[in-house]
């Protein structure tokens, strides 16, 4: 439902803007969502501390789960926003998935859930592909596009390539509490980095 609630700027099909009234419904949700978790968002509790009422979050979203949603599809927008000009080569590329993945592992309300609430991704993330993994797609599909350009990652459909580059990488970031007894936050890294590069690799 998240495609219906923003509008979209021409300049990036995929990528939506919030007027001020969601917006301030949005950082609601991610006040809740980073004090609380997921499972204590309610429109009741959104529109108190929004300072709306509740038919006016119901205007944009079908539900509760439905803000979740575009709470964190918003915040996805916001660390893609660091990535503004496509990579050149694939070792540029590979640099700029590593980087999306701290950054994605330090923000304020993706860091928490990781740590607190796993099981978050299964419900928002791997069950299907939502508006967050189809905008990181564009993102991913767009810069090996460019990368192939120079010969540096092997031919074959972005599109394609892109939805493995996203399972390996979200399977490492999703799984990196688990195995952090087992790998050292550099050998994470550099394990993740070779596992990309093989992946590009003509």
């Amino acid at each position: 439902m998240e495609e219906r609630q923003a509008r979209t700027d021409p300049l990036s099909p995929e990528a939506p803007r919030w007027d001020a009234t969601q917006s301030r419904i949005l950082d609601a949700a991610d006040d809740l969502i980073g004090r609380r978790g997921v499972h204590d968002v309610t429109i009741a509790e959104l529109a108190r501390r929004a300072g709306h009422s509740r038919p006016t979050i119901y205007r944009s979203w079908s539900d509760a789960d439905d803000v979740v949603r575009a709470a964190l599809l918003r915040r996805v927008t916001a660390v893609l926003a660091h990535f503004p000009v496509p990579p050149e080569s694939r070792d540029t590329l590979v640099d700029d998935v590593l980087r999306f993945s701290a950054l994605f592992r330090a923000d304020d309300v993706y860091g928490r859930l990781l740590e607190d609430e796993p099981e978050v991704f299964t419900r928002y993330t791997l069950q299907r592909v939502g508006s967050s993994q189809r905008l990181i797609l564009q993102w991913l599909a767009t810069a090996i596009a460019a990368a192939q350009q120079s010969g540096t990652v092997r031919r074959g459909e972005p599109d394609e390539i892109a939805v493995m580059l996203l399972l390996i990488a979200q399977s490492a970031v999703l799984s990196h509490g688990t195995v952090s007894d087992l790998l050292s936050e550099t050998a994470w890294e550099r394990e993740l980095r070779a596992a990309l590069d093989g992946l590009l690799r003509p």
